[in-house]
């Protein structure tokens, strides 16, 4: 069965938020994705310098940091360097925002499934909005541009009945946790 990794975006600069909120959503969003059948998990830092909660290093999960030293660039840049770090037995990332700790783990399934079932680039929607996860083959790895792949086309497998991931810019978007 092909093996896929999950990479979790954290490098952010987080400035509405004006703290880095990556610290504190990034143990909700690990957790989340536990509960999922991915195989690995990469975690981009950028901005600022995170660590793995002591959950993570209790579990010896196989969780790993990867700095990206061009995160100012911009998403793709920060997607691509969490591709770079994946074992290069894996066929699919499963690409997932720090700032979205309303995850549901039967998301990443869904998208997982569809991507399995036919080789194209999958996105989760939500009220018809295409939103997170995504899940991007190896093949199509080579060409993210900085902007991240929000213009790739993607086949949109509908999560409205599990809520969207969230999306925490703010400390008032923090406390409607």
């Amino acid at each position: 069965m092909a093996k896929v990794a999950a990479v979790v975006l954290a490098a952010g600069e987080a400035s509405r938020f004006g703290a880095p909120k990556q610290r504190l959503l990034l143990p909700r969003v690990l957790e989340r994705l536990h509960e999922t059948s991915v195989d690995e998990i990469v975690v981009v830092e950028g901005s600022y310098e995170l660590s793995l909660p002591k959950e993570e290093l209790r579990r010896a999960s196989r969780v790993q940091l990867v700095r990206c030293p061009e995160w100012r660039l911009g998403p793709g840049a920060s997607l691509r360097c969490g591709l770079a770090a994946l074992d290069r037995d894996v066929d699919a990332a499963v690409v997932v925002m720090a700032d979205g700790p309303n995850l549901a783990p039967e998301s990443v399934q869904r998208v997982v499934a569809e991507w399995r079932s036919s080789g194209d680039t999958v996105a989760a929607s939500y009220g018809g909005e295409r939103g997170h996860p995504l899940v991007v083959g190896r093949a199509d790895w080579g060409d993210v541009p900085d902007e991240g792949l929000r213009a790739r086309v993607a086949r949109l497998v509908p999560c409205d009945d599990l809520g969207a991931p969230g999306d925490v810019d703010t400390e008032d978007d923090l406390r409607a946790l």
